[in-house]
């Protein structure tokens, strides 16, 4: 089939378009930039120009493709005010897809991320909770899953707090840069806390096989390691790249800190056994091991 994919060159998207490519999928690419346009050139895609708030584009492409993979967010996380709007863009977007595939019965997956309940290892049977930092994203996601009844074949990826390839990316990777800026790997609460993660390419694995049979209004779980203790995933960082280690207020970390201190392990059993999911590469603490000083 044909894929529209927003957010092909971002650290999922990178992988998730080639991985459409090897399996013989054709891929229609949304770019914001000369250089976006090129990487997704060169990987295989062919380039629709345009961002995530040109809506009449990205009716156009969804228009024009089989099926769609929603991946594109924006890059400014550093105050609550960026992470609002980036929330209200994604939203419209996800709108302006839905509408454009209602009652065609064609598949739009978006991104949405693992939830946290006290005390336990949650699944895919969860709720994502719609209040907190970033509980108005997960509003736009229950949306989208509505629209199985509009005739959309909807499902949501939720992926785990660290989605890592060569040691970056995720909260693993947001440690790491405040690391380097501050020369110590700090992390928020006692450390006990649980962080789940997955390799890119075994979470681009995921969102194929979801785009090509998961049933309409689903959720599945790209976890691939149900939870690591921070301190644990800190204590790697912090031998790669010779820093020392300790705790950090939860205000260093910006919007994400409440999130950051919250023990959030999560479970992928579901996805494993009804879809075939099998990751494969490396989990996150042998993946930090490829940080360098």
């Amino acid at each position: 089939m044909q894929v529209f994919v927003t957010g092909g060159t971002g650290t999922v998207g990178s992988a998730v378009v080639p991985e459409l490519l090897a399996a013989g999928h054709t891929v229609l690419a949304l770019a914001r930039s000369d250089k976006s346009a090129q990487a997704l050139t060169d990987a295989g895609a062919t380039v629709l120009r345009g961002q995530l708030r040109d809506l009449d584009v990205l009716r156009a492409g969804a228009a024009r493709s089989d099926g769609v993979i929603s991946l594109a967010f924006g890059n400014d996380y550093g105050t609550e005010e960026a992470l609002v709007r980036s929330m209200a863009e994604e939203a419209a977007a996800l709108a302006a897809l839905g509408a454009e595939l209602a009652g065609s019965n064609r598949p739009l997956v978006a991104v949405s991320g693992t939830p946290w309940v006290p005390g336990r290892v949650v699944t895919e049977d969860d709720p994502i909770p719609t209040e907190g930092p970033v509980g108005e994203r997960a509003k736009a996601v229950t949306a989208l899953l509505a629209l199985a009844s509009r005739g959309v074949r909807s499902a949501t990826v939720r992926l785990p707090r660290t989605v890592h390839v060569d040691g970056r990316g995720g909260f693993a990777g947001l440690l790491t840069e405040q690391a380097r800026a501050t020369g110590t790997v700090g992390y928020p609460g006692d450390g006990t806390q649980r962080w789940p993660a997955v390799h890119t390419r075994d979470a681009a694995v995921l969102f194929r096989l979801v785009l090509e049979s998961a049933p309409a209004g689903s959720s599945w779980h790209a976890v691939a390691d149900e939870g690591y203790a921070v301190r644990d995933i800190a204590a790697v960082i912090g031998r790669r790249l010779g820093l020392p280690v300790g705790q950090v207020p939860v205000e260093n970390f910006g919007p994400f800190g409440p999130i950051f201190a919250m023990d959030q392990p999560a479970s992928s059993v579901r996805t494993r056994q009804v879809l075939g999911w099998r990751p494969s590469h490396p989990g996150l603490l042998a993946d930090l091991e490829n940080l360098q000083p």
